[in-house]
C-alpha cells in the first residue's frame, strides 16, 4: 500500500483541525472510498469533537454512508472533474491484502533495522517526472514536530578556489602536496630517511622510508618489487613471496602513499621489506556525536531524468518525512548524481525521459520540493552531474543553483566534509570505488560489500589514491582528495550498491540509488539497489534503513 494513504488521510483531517488515532486512519485508509468515508466520519462528529476514532469510522461504515469521492479532491485537483477510481487510487486505496502490520509499517513504525515502508513493483513508475507525483504538496503542508536544525559547517570545498589548468607543473605541485601531507601521518611511525640517502647507508642496516607507490611488479622467482617515490628519488623493496607480508601487496595500489620498514640489502641497492605501513585511522579514534536526539538522512544517484528514475519511491520518501516517524530528520545529505546527465555512456539518449540537462534540474527541483522545508539539505555533484569531471569537483554553477533554489539547499564540491551537530562527514561521490574495486581482490574490494572498498579509502587516508585509469584528477595547489582529519562518517554513492559498516569506529555507508536497472546497467551486469534511506542517529552514530520500493 503506498505510503501516501495513511500519510494524506492524517493530513486532510489535520487540515480540518482534527486528529485521529492510528486504527481511525487505518480504517480510512482502507475504505473502497477513502474521501467519502472521511467526510461522513467527520460529519458525524459533535460540533465541539476534535478527535475521530476508531469506533467512529466503524458507526460510519455501518450505516453505509453516500458514496461520493469527490467530496475531497486531491491537491491541485477540480473536484468536479475528479472520478470514483481517480480519486480513490490518488488516496491510495488499499489492496484486499495489505494486514494491519503492512500499514503500520507504512504509518513509520520501526520494528527492524531495515524496514518495508511499502511494497510496490520494482518497475513502476506513474508519476510524471515533472511534477510532485502523487498530487500532494509536501512543501506547502504542515511539517512535523519543531525542526530547527543548524547550518552545516562545510570544508575541504574547491569552489570557487579551483586554480589549476591542467600545466605539468601543476601535476607535480598536486603529487608532490599529497606526499608531504600523507608522509607526515607516517613519520611519526617509522624511522624514515630519503631516498637519496637510503642506498648510502651500512649494508644489512635497519632502515625505513616512506614514499608514494610508483612502480609494483613481480619477479622471476615470484617475489614483488614495490617501488617507492619521494622528492628525493626512487628506491624499491623487495617483499618476499613466503612472507605473510606478500598479502598486504594486494592493497597497494600506484600512487598511494606507504612507509617501508626492513633492511638494507649486502649491495645496499633494496630493502628486504619487512612490514609496509599505512596512513590508516587509529585504532584508538573515537567519533563525535550530536549532543541531543537528532538524525540525518543520507541518498545519493536520484538521477532525474532517466526512464527508470524511481518517481513514485521518491514521492514515498518524500511523504514520509513529513510524518511523526521521521520527525527528528532535520539534515538530508546527497553524495552526488542528482540528475541522470547527458552523454555519461554510450547510447544514453536511448534512455533518457528528459534529454536536456536543464529540464533535468528543473524536474529534480520540483522533487526536492515534496521534501519537508525545515529539513537542512547538503548536495555534492557527481559524474553525471553537469560539472567537471576532473575530481576535485566544483559545485554546481549559478545557473544551475538559481534553477534549484526553491528548498534553499546547501551546495558544496565533491568531496567535502560536512559538519552537522558536531559530526563529521566526509560527503564524496565514489567513482574512485570502479578503481579499487577493479585493482583490489574480491576480499578486499567488491561492488557487492561497497563499504569494504570505502574501508580502503580510509586506510590509505585518500578518496582517490590511484591515478591514471578511469579516475580523473584536476591538479589543484594541494590535494582536495586527501583525508587529512579523520571523520566521523564517510558517505558515498556512485556505484548503486546499499552497505555499510564500521572501520576503527569510523561509520562508512555507500547508499544505494533511486533507479531502477537500466539497459546499460544490464550490460555491465548492475543489479542496483533501490530507493533505500540510510537514516543515521547523530548522538549515536547508529542506524537504520529505510526502504521505499
Amino acid at each position: 500500500m503506498p505510503l501516501e494513504t495513511p500519510v494524506r488521510v492524517a493530513r486532510e483531517l489535520a487540515d480540518r483541525g482534527y486528529v485521529a488515532d492510528r486504527g481511525a486512519v487505518t480504517l480510512i485508509a482502507e475504505a473502497d472510498t477513502p474521501a467519502a468515508t472521511l467526510e461522513a466520519a467527520v460529519d458525524t462528529l459533535p460540533a465541539a469533537a476534535v478527535k475521530l476514532t476508531a469506533d467512529h469510522v466503524r458507526a460510519v461504515q455501518a450505516d453505509d454512508p453516500v458514496d461520493d469521492p469527490a467530496a475531497v479532491p486531491p491537491d491541485g485537483a477540480d473536484s468536479d472533474d475528479t472520478d470514483d477510481g481517480e480519486l480513490a487510487d490518488d488516496m491510495g486505496r488499499a489492496d484486499d491484502d495489505t494486514d494491519d502490520g503492512e500499514l503500520a509499517d507504512d504509518m513509520g513504525r520501526a520494528d527492524d533495522d531495515t524496514e518495508t515502508v511499502a511494497d510496490n513493483d520494482d518497475n513502476e513508475s506513474t508519476a510524471d517526472d515533472t511534477g510532485s507525483g502523487n498530487g500532494f504538496d509536501a512543501a506547502e503542508a504542515d511539517t512535523v514536530g519543531d525542526r530547527e536544525p543548524s547550518p552545516p559547517e562545510i570544508d575541504n570545498d574547491v569552489t570557487g578556489d579551483s586554480t589549476g589548468t591542467g600545466a605539468y607543473e601543476e601535476f607535480v605541485t598536486v603529487f608532490r602536496d599529497r606526499y608531504e601531507r600523507l608522509s607526515e601521518q607516517l613519520r611519526g611511525r617509522v624511522n624514515h630517511r630519503p631516498a637519496d640517502t637510503v642506498g648510502e647507508m651500512t649494508p644489512g642496516s635497519q632502515v625505513a622510508m616512506v614514499g608514494l607507490v610508483n612502480d609494483i611488479r613481480s619477479t622471476a622467482s615470484g617475489h614483488w618489487l614495490v617501488e617507492l617515490e619521494d622528492t628525493t628519488g626512487t628506491f624499491p623493496a623487495l617483499v618476499m613471496k613466503d612472507r605473510e607480508l606478500a598479502a598486504t601487496v594486494d592493497e597497494l595500489l600506484l600512487d598511494e602513499c606507504v612507509a617501508v620498514e626492513g633492511s638494507l640489502s649486502d649491495d645496499a641497492g633494496l630493502i628486504f621489506a619487512d612490514d609496509i605501513h599505512f596512513p590508516d585511522v587509529p585504532r584508538t579514534y573515537r567519533p563525535s556525536t550530536a549532543d541531543r536526539e537528532v538524525q540525518a538522512a543520507l541518498i545519493s544517484d536520484v538521477h532525474v531524468g532517466s526512464q527508470e528514475f524511481a518517481a513514485e519511491a521518491w514521492e514515498r520518501f518524500a511523504s514520509w518525512l513529513h510524518t511523526p516517524a521521521a520527525e527528528k530528520i532535520e539534515y538530508l545529505l546527497i553524495a552526488g548524481d542528482m540528475v541522470e546527465g547527458v552523454g555519461v555512456y554510450p547510447d544514453q539518449d536511448e534512455e533518457l525521459d528528459i534529454v536536456d540537462i536543464y529540464d533535468q534540474y528543473r524536474a529534480f527541483s520540483e522533487r526536492l520540493k515534496s521534501v519537508p522545508g525545515d529539513i537542512e539539505i547538503v548536495m555534492i555533484p557527481g559524474n553525471h552531474d553537469a560539472v567537471r569531471l576532473a575530481e576535485p569537483q566544483p559545485a554546481f554553477n549559478e545557473r544551475l543553483r538559481e534553477i534549484m533554489s526553491a528548498h534553499d539547499a546547501r551546495i558544496t564540491g565533491n568531496p567535502s566534509v560536512v559538519t552537522i551537530e558536531g559530526v563529521s562527514v566526509l560527503m564524496y561521490h565514489g567513482v574512485s570505488l570502479d578503481e579499487l574495486i577493479a585493482e583490489l581482490p574480491d576480499d578486499k574490494a567488491s561492488y557487492d560489500d561497497p563499504q569494504e572498498a570505502m574501508y580502503q579509502l580510509l586506510k590509505k587516508r585518500h578518496v582517490a589514491p590511484q591515478y591514471g585509469g578511469k579516475m580523473r584528477l584536476a591538479p589543484e595547489d594541494h590535494d582536495y582528495l586527501v583525508i587529512d582529519e579523520v571523520p566521523d562518517v564517510f558517505h558515498t554513492g556512485h556505484v548503486h550498491k546499499l552497505g555499510w559498516g564500521q572501520y576503527h569506529n569510523v561509520l562508512a555507508v555507500n547508499t544505494g540509488c533511486w533507479q531502477h536497472q537500466t539497459a546499460f546497467q544490464k550490460s555491465v551486469n548492475i543489479d542496483p539497489d533501490v530507493a533505500h534511506a540510510p537514516i543515521l542517529d547523530l548522538d549515536t552514530l547508529e542506524m537504520t534503513v529505510r526502504k521505499f520500493v
